[in-house]
């Protein structure tokens, strides 16, 4: 007689979806770049106004990509491997030259670069079009080269100056001003480099930049326009915090204006240039959005 034997049920292999090993094995080399960068960064360059934003910056464009992860990774991967070890070899020389030589600039900018590779090798062009956003947003952290700086700062600072000094001469102030000083009654204050508007021009774009990803305006002359609006904004920020501190040497004395009120100018220039930008945006709303208040494509 013959014995039928029943064939015991075979476990189906997990399935994930989306590669996880690659992913950890991508997150560890990344890492190992990433945090003795971000530690020099943290001790150098982070320290300055200029670049006290950056740190923000990182998170939030980590926080998008984390965010979008779904959208990511739905679809079949399509690795562009040639272009990939391109781009790798390219950021990875980058990132030696920049690290070896200390250049600040070079060696951030690597890391985006680097990112985008791990993503041409993982799942291919498509996922590089989907997350411009978060990879072009990520150039804020990156810090200005010396020269470009103080090639833009002098003019703005002179801008600032002259706009301050104008304003309250008209108000019937005893004021003056030689180059980027200026004098009220008996006393003299110089227009320093983070008054400039530099520094809170690449932070009030980026944030803004940030505002309009959240709000997801479809319109792109609306987000256009709001981006072209932050740097006259940013603009007469400064100048209020200058007349502000200005007014308060004048007022109350020197040392009043190097005090307490001369870090409270600093937080007043970005209350004023987000409730410009707030207003500038309502204005915009008017005519971009439907009267139900829905978002026009």
């Amino acid at each position: 007689m013959s014995q039928s034997s029943a064939s015991l049920p075979v476990a189906p292999s997990a399935e994930v979806s989306w590669p996880v090993r690659q992913l950890l094995i991508l997150g560890v080399g990344l890492l190992a770049l990433f945090i003795p960068t971000y530690i020099s960064l943290a001790n150098t360059a982070w320290m300055k106004d200029d670049n006290g934003h950056a740190p923000i910056i990182i998170a939030l464009s980590f926080w998008l990509l984390w965010n979008d992860r779904q959208q990511l990774f739905a679809g079949e991967a399509k690795p562009a491997m040639v272009s990939g070890w391109i781009v790798l070899v390219f950021g990875l020389a980058m990132y030696v030259l920049g690290r070896s030589q200390g250049i600040d600039t070079m060696e951030a900018l690597s890391h985006i670069i680097l990112l985008m590779a791990c993503m041409l090798m993982l799942r291919g062009w498509r996922m590089v079009r989907l997350a411009w956003f978060p990879l072009f947003f990520m150039l804020f952290m990156v810090p200005l080269p010396g020269v470009l700086v103080q090639a833009i700062t002098m003019p703005l600072k002179v801008a600032v100056s002259i706009v301050a000094e104008a304003i309250l001469h008209a108000a019937h102030y005893p004021m003056g001003r030689s180059g980027v000083t200026l004098t009220i009654g008996p006393y003299q204050l110089m227009v320093a480099d983070a008054c400039s508007g530099l520094n809170s021009l690449f932070t009030l774009e980026s944030l803004g930049l940030f505002y309009m990803k959240i709000m997801n305006y479809h319109s792109r002359a609306r987000n256009t326009l709001l981006a072209l609006a932050i740097v006259p904004i940013s603009f007469a920020s400064n100048v209020i915090r200058v007349m502000v501190l200005v007014l308060v040497t004048y007022h109350l004395g020197d040392e009043a204006g190097q005090g307490f009120l001369h870090g409270f100018a600093g937080m007043l220039l970005f209350v004023v240039a987000l409730i410009l930008t707030y207003m500038t945006d309502r204005v915009l709303a008017s005519r971009f959005d439907e009267s139900n208040g829905q978002k026009r494509v």
